[in-house]
Protein backbone atom coordinates (compact mmCIF):
# COMPACT_ATOMS: atom_id res chain seq x y z
CA UNK A 1 0.00 0.00 0.00
CA UNK A 2 1.41 3.33 -0.77
CA UNK A 3 1.77 6.52 1.03
CA UNK A 4 -1.30 8.45 -0.82
CA UNK A 5 -3.90 4.85 0.06
CA UNK A 6 -2.66 4.81 3.54
CA UNK A 7 -3.91 8.64 4.14
CA UNK A 8 -6.98 8.52 2.29
CA UNK A 9 -7.82 5.20 4.59
CA UNK A 10 -6.62 7.23 7.84
CA UNK A 11 -8.84 10.24 6.65
CA UNK A 12 -11.96 7.99 5.92
CA UNK A 13 -11.21 5.98 9.37
CA UNK A 14 -11.17 9.81 11.36
CA UNK A 15 -14.56 10.50 9.19
CA UNK A 16 -15.93 7.56 10.52
CA UNK A 17 -15.25 8.14 14.02
CA UNK A 18 -16.09 11.85 13.92
CA UNK A 19 -19.83 10.40 12.82
CA UNK A 20 -19.64 8.46 15.69
CA UNK A 21 -18.68 11.36 18.04
CA UNK A 22 -20.80 13.47 16.99
CA UNK A 23 -23.82 10.79 17.35
CA UNK A 24 -22.40 9.77 20.86
CA UNK A 25 -22.72 13.83 21.87
CA UNK A 26 -26.07 13.99 20.21
CA UNK A 27 -27.56 11.49 22.54
CA UNK A 28 -25.80 11.67 25.44
CA UNK A 29 -28.23 11.14 28.70
CA UNK A 30 -25.59 13.44 31.11
CA UNK A 31 -23.67 16.88 31.04
CA UNK A 32 -20.12 14.57 31.65
CA UNK A 33 -21.12 12.05 28.67
CA UNK A 34 -21.89 14.85 26.13
CA UNK A 35 -18.83 16.69 27.41
CA UNK A 36 -16.28 13.38 26.90
CA UNK A 37 -17.77 13.17 23.47
CA UNK A 38 -18.27 16.56 22.84
CA UNK A 39 -14.55 17.02 22.92
CA UNK A 40 -13.37 13.74 21.75
CA UNK A 41 -15.51 15.10 18.17
CA UNK A 42 -13.27 18.55 18.62
CA UNK A 43 -9.97 16.83 19.05
CA UNK A 44 -11.27 14.33 15.85
CA UNK A 45 -12.29 17.25 13.64
CA UNK A 46 -9.13 18.63 14.51
CA UNK A 47 -7.33 15.35 13.34
CA UNK A 48 -9.31 15.52 10.39
CA UNK A 49 -8.11 18.74 9.09
CA UNK A 50 -4.88 17.67 9.90
CA UNK A 51 -4.74 14.62 7.39
CA UNK A 52 -6.72 16.49 4.93
CA UNK A 53 -4.25 19.41 4.82
CA UNK A 54 -1.75 17.17 4.72
CA UNK A 55 -3.07 15.47 1.52
CA UNK A 56 -3.66 18.72 -0.14
CA UNK A 57 -0.23 19.80 0.08
CA UNK A 58 1.10 16.19 -1.64
CA UNK A 59 -1.97 16.86 -4.19
CA UNK A 60 -3.75 13.53 -3.04
CA UNK A 61 -6.52 15.60 -2.27
CA UNK A 62 -7.63 17.41 -5.00
CA UNK A 63 -10.67 20.36 -5.05
CA UNK A 64 -12.21 21.92 -7.78
CA UNK A 65 -13.67 25.39 -8.09
CA UNK A 66 -16.95 25.69 -8.17
CA UNK A 67 -18.93 28.52 -11.06
CA UNK A 68 -20.33 31.36 -9.19
CA UNK A 69 -23.48 30.62 -11.35
CA UNK A 70 -23.97 27.31 -9.99
CA UNK A 71 -23.46 28.65 -6.33
CA UNK A 72 -25.86 31.30 -7.11
CA UNK A 73 -28.63 28.45 -8.19
CA UNK A 74 -28.23 26.44 -5.28
CA UNK A 75 -28.68 29.50 -2.99
CA UNK A 76 -31.57 30.52 -4.73
CA UNK A 77 -33.35 27.29 -5.02
CA UNK A 78 -32.93 26.91 -1.25
CA UNK A 79 -33.49 30.23 -0.19
CA UNK A 80 -37.44 29.83 -1.37
CA UNK A 81 -38.36 27.18 0.93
Amino acid sequence: MDDKNLMENILLLEKGVCDLFMHGTIESGTANVHQAFCTALTESLGMQDTIYDKMTAKGWYPTEQVEQTKVDTVKQKFSGQ
